[in-house]
Parts: C-alpha cells; structure tokens; sequence
C-alpha cells in the first residue's frame, strides 16, 4: 500500500493560506453578464500560488446583491479542469435543452441557491503558469487549491468538487492527499482507481486515445498558441493519416510540435510495466483508499465509458473503508452523455436519461448532493440506494425513427455491487463455435488464427472517448465500414474474419441478465514470444425486417497482453509453442439477454485504434519498430478448458 502524501512538501497549510490572502480582493467584482443578475458577483483570473511558487487562474463566482458581492460565509463548490474555466463544457446540458450551458450559468444555478463556485484551471493550461504534465500535478494542487478556499474569510470551511472526465480525475487526486475543507464530491466519469488497467493503459497494452487527446488539446495548449508557426505545424497534422503509418517513435509523431505533449505521452506508453510511475497520486487512488478523504461522494459513470472500471472499483474500495457514504451510479451512456438516450447506432429508450429517471436534470441531482453534505438539508438523500444501475435490454429490436436499433432497459437500485446474488457462471469454448455451460470434450481440437499486426481487428465501439477523429465509442453492430478506421471493403462482418475466433450460445430460451465484472480464462499459444489476446462479448439479434443480417450488439471488451500474463510488475516472454492459461477482464457490464438472442464472445489478438497493435517481437513497449505475424492458438479440450466467467442475476420480480 503506497502511504507517501504530498503534504510534507515544505510547505504548509498555514503558509498557503497567507500567500494566498487577499489575492481575491485585487480582481474586479462585476456583474454576472452571462448569468445576467446583479445577485452573483464574478472575481476573474485571480492567480492562486502552489507551494512552488506557481500560480493557477482561478475564477470566483459569489452570492452578491446589486452587484456587490455578500460577506459570507458560504460553502464552495470547486471544479478543477484543463478545459479553460471560462469555456463552456459540452456535458452542462440537458435532455430538454441540448446546448450547454455557461461555466456563468451553471455557477448562477448553485450561487442563486447559497453556493460560491470555483473554476480553476489546471497547472500549464490556459490561464494558469507552470508545465502542464497530464493527470501527475493534480494531487498537490489540488490540496493547495482547497487550503487556499478555506482560508478565504468567504468560506465557511466547507467543500464540494465537481466536474466530468478530467474534472473528475482532478477530484480523485485530490482526494487522495485528504484535503482541508472537502466534504462532498461528486465524481463523473472519472477519478482513476488504477490508470493502469483503465484510461491509460488495460490489461498491459496502451489505449491510443492518450495520443488523440494529446493533440486536440495540445492545439490550444499555451505553448502552441503563443507560437504561430507551430500551431500551422499541428494544424496541417492529419491524425488518421499519422495512424495509417504506425509505429511511430519519439521524435517523429504526431505530437512532436508540441513536445511536453509528446514526452507524457511516451512517458505512459514506455512505462509497460506497473512500478511506480503508476503508483503516483492522480492515476492510482487505490494505493491511497486508506488516506483517501472521507467526504461523502458519488461514482458515476457508463457502460460506453472508459471509467465504469475505475468508478467499481472505487465504489468497492472506498465503501468498505469510509464513514462518509459511497454511492455508485451507472447509466448506458458514452462518455459524460447522460442526458442522451442512445450510445452510438442503439438507443435505450427515453428511461434511459439521468433526467427525468434519477432527477430532473444534471444540475439538480448535483444540487441535492451538495444541499445534504454541505448544508445539511435532510432532503432523502441520505436513504437513496446505494447502488443505481441501468439493465440494458428488453426493446423491441426494430429499428426508431433517428435510424437507431431499439435495445431498450430500465433503472434499477440494488444494495451493493458486485451485486450479491449474482452467479458467476462459466460458459465454456467449444471447437464447433459453441458457447455453452458445458464442459467441452477431451481432446478437441484447438483452433489457431495467424495474427498480423499490418492488419488489426478494427475499433467499432466501445468503450471510447477523446478518439476523435480516428475513433469513438458506444454500440454497432460489428461489421466493418467506411465509418470505422482500419476497415477495408467489401466491409464484411468481424465474425468473418479469420482471425477473429467467434462462439455463440443457441438461441436462448428464456431472458439471462448479465451484471457485473466480465472476465476470460483462455488458453492459449503463441508462435512469437509476445502477442495479445482479446475478447468482445456481443448480444446477438436474429434477423429481423429491420436488420436481415441480424444485429451483433457489443457490450464490452478486454485485451492482455501476455507478457504480462503473470505479473504486472515482472514481464515474462512466451515459451513458443506451451499452452499457458491466461486471465483477460474485461469492463463491467449489466445487459438482458433476451429469449431468442444469442450470446457470443469473440476471441482475436487486436483492437485498433483502440489500443496499440503488439508488434509479436517481445520489443519494448512504445519502441517496437518491427512487425512480425504470429500464430496464436486457443485450447478447447477438458484438460485446457477455456471460458468466460458470466455473473448471472435471477429474475427480479
């Protein structure tokens, strides 16, 4: 258990406050224009110091009359973000109004209701001095940030953090050094449990949207706008160009004009083993659950997201730990999209929204959050389940009006997760394609595929965000497309391709639930001393009116890197040739099979662009220039009997 803080770093409390102090008092106060009210008062660009001597832009919204901001004091709701505190944030909407609203609309919404509110950004982006180096300086600043809030005479010592994505990042690693003041949080998408194994890196391979985000954001980066010729360089970049061209190296990628970009980039993508790099505060907050604050606070995430993983995880590990209570939400959305109905081409139906099924809309459920833990309003928030997920599943597979399959679900509260009454059931591969309860037969034959890394098993879905413009995330039916990179025509189905090893259930006769963690055993053999194995679960459709071809829905996927099929910490290249059994995990999932689909795992060696392609030479990871086609071979007999762990829930009446 890693125990370090950042607290002891020279600096204290004490001495944050006192080169803070006053620091508000040199901003302007003016009326919200935005907001449009003379009842909140707007304090811009006020320069907060870490303990280096640093200072990050910070914008003050506070309760005010006639333009004149109150006294106090107040509790303060704190969001922390890369985006620009003055930028508007694409996920500030609602279901009945699609466009977002104002960084000074949403601080109106909670300052009108007794709340200040505090945007800062991050150390090295926009406003603020210092290097920006991704996810690593989040933890410090953040304690900072709140030393120096609590010790305005405007607050009343206590509060709230907020935000999506990175916002939710920057509260996990705040979380992590036990922060003054903090005494409710609400986490969405986000706030790493082990960036290792979620939003970094998964299962020892990298996930290539570090790169994609890296150059969208490295566009507006301070470094890059204050230098024209280099924005021109990244402008004229073309990413899909750049990732039909892969391996790349240091030096020569697409985030080379922006340097400090690259190397964090390089640093996480050449970090393949888990040593300490990944045991820092800001990616690993289960090295830090026992220091971790004991604020009330909520994990909410998604099926389509890249941190249903991490917001679990962090449920289980915080929850058995805190005083303060744990709440876990998961909806079907993709990433920070919960006021859609649909993921991609399948649609959930309107229950599907936050709004309308656990609030009224985004700002309230945070609203109420905040109210309970902060004011102490006994407003049922405290008696709300524990656990809030969505079951998907159970429309009517025909095709909407938007052009998008009817998959349909529903919400439901449970006690805890994983959800105690749940079976995990083996379901067993069999040579003839077959998935199935039973044990396979002694001495079937295995089944091999030849896995060449200049042609990887394209990315269609899934758990994606910040892939633009070479990926994004969320359900289709699998079959190659103009859409999807790395397809090529006539476009056939992944279940056709020959390395991409499909079983399937027989159509089943009555509904099964699926909810929970999903996890593989295979085994498996390699004619290289490195390669991946991969698998997708996918509900199935039969052929309808709508879809003639049926419709192959994907659900989750997960990838190892066999390397590191004993330990994370101490790779280990393959003997050619032994069967070895491996564990692949994949992300939880919470799905209604219903009667007449059929259940299928698919087994391959790639997912691109989704995560890097393993060059099956045992190179160093990020370093592998060379390519190498390797022959991977999985054992189906009752001896090596490969199979995936499906958590089965009974009939809920």
């Amino acid at each position: 258990m890693t125990s370090s803080s950042p607290i002891g770093a020279g600096v204290s409390r004490r001495s944050l406050v006192k080169l803070g102090a006053g620091l508000g008092l040199l901003a302007a106060t003016r009326r919200s224009e935005a907001a449009g009210s003379d009842d909140m008062a707007f304090e811009s660009r006020i320069m907060v110091p870490m303990r280096d001597g640093v200072k990050l832009a910070t914008d003050v919204y506070r309760p005010a009359r006639e333009g004149k901001a109150l006294a106090g004091p107040f509790p303060v709701i704190l969001e922390r973000t890369p985006y620009g505190r003055d930028h508007v944030s694409r996920s500030e909407r609602t279901a009945s109004n699609p466009k977002p609203k104002s960084r000074a609309d949403v601080a109106f919404f909670f300052v009108s209701r007794g709340y200040i509110v505090i945007y800062q950004d991050c150390r090295g982006r926009y406003g603020s001095e210092g290097e920006f180096v991704k996810y690593l300086s989040d933890g410090n600043d953040g304690y900072d940030c709140c030393a120096w809030i609590t010790g305005q005479p405007w607050c009343n010592g206590k509060i709230g953090t907020m935000g999506l994505s990175y916002a939710a990042h920057t509260q996990g690693a705040l979380g992590c050094t036990n922060p003054p003041g903090v005494a409710a949080m609400f986490l969405d998408s986000g706030g790493f449990s082990n960036a290792y194994q979620g939003g970094i890196r998964q299962g020892g391979a990298f996930e290539l949207k570090q790169v994609t985000w890296g150059y969208n954001n490295g566009l507006v980066s301070p470094i890059v706008l204050k230098d024209p010729l280099r924005l021109a360089d990244m402008k004229a970049i073309g990413l899909r160009a750049w990732f039909s061209r892969m391996p790349w190296k240091r030096g020569h990628s697409p985030l080379t004009p922006v340097p400090e970009y690259e190397d964090y980039v390089y640093d996480q993508w050449e970090h393949g083993n888990f040593d300490g790099f990944w045991k820092q505060i800001g990616i690993y907050a289960a090295g830090y659950y026992d220091q971790f604050t004991d604020a009330p606070m909520v994990h909410m995430s998604s099926w389509y997201d890249p941190y249903p993983r991490t917001a679990t995880e962090n449920y289980i590990g915080l929850s058995r730990r805190k005083k303060g209570p744990v709440r876990l939400i998961l909806g079907p959305w993709t990433h920070g999209d919960r006021s859609l109905t649909y993921a991609g081409d399948v649609d959930f139906g309107t229950a599907a929204t936050l709004d309308g099924s656990l609030a009224p809309d985004y700002l309230t459920i945070r609203l109420r959050w905040f109210d309970a833990w902060l004011k102490g309003e006994k407003n049922g928030v405290a008696e709300e389940p524990p656990v809030r997920l969505f079951i998907m599943g159970g429309g009517s597979g025909t095709k909407n009006a938007a052009g998008r399959m009817d998959h349909g679900g529903r919400w439901r509260a449970e006690k805890d997760w994983p959800i105690p009454d749940a079976t995990n059931t083996p379901y067993y591969l069999h040579g003839n394609g077959v998935l199935a309860p039973e044990m396979p037969a002694a001495g079937a034959a295995p089944m091999s595929f030849d896995f060449d890394p200049q042609h990887p098993v394209p990315t269609i879905g899934g758990s994606v965000t910040s892939g633009e413009p070479v990926m994004a995330g969320g359900a289709f039916d699998q079959t190659e497309g103009p859409r999807f990179f790395g397809s090529r025509e006539p476009y056939i189905p992944l279940a056709v391709r020959p390395d991409v090893l499909v079983f399937e259930t027989t159509a089943l006769t009555a509904d099964i639930e699926v909810t929970g963690p999903i996890m593989a055993k295979i085994w498996v053999s390699s004619d290289r001393p490195d390669t991946d194995i991969t698998i997708k679960l996918i509900d199935i459709y039969p052929p309808s009116a709508d879809y003639p071809q049926g419709f192959a829905m994907n659900l989750t996927d997960g990838i190892l890197r066999l390397r590191y099929r004993k330990s994370w910490e101490r790779p280990e290249m393959l003997e050619l040739g032994m069967p070895t059994e491996v564990t692949v995990t994949a992300f939880p999932i919470a799905n209604l099979f219903k009667q007449g689909h059929r259940i299928r795992l698919d087994v391959s060696s790639s997912n691109f662009p989704h995560f890097d392609v393993n060059p099956n030479t045992g190179a160093p990871e990020g370093q592998g220039l060379t390519r190498q086609v390797a022959r991977n071979t999985v054992y189906l007999d009752r001896d090596r009997p490969s199979h995936v762990v499906l958590p089965i829930i009974p009939a809920r009446t």
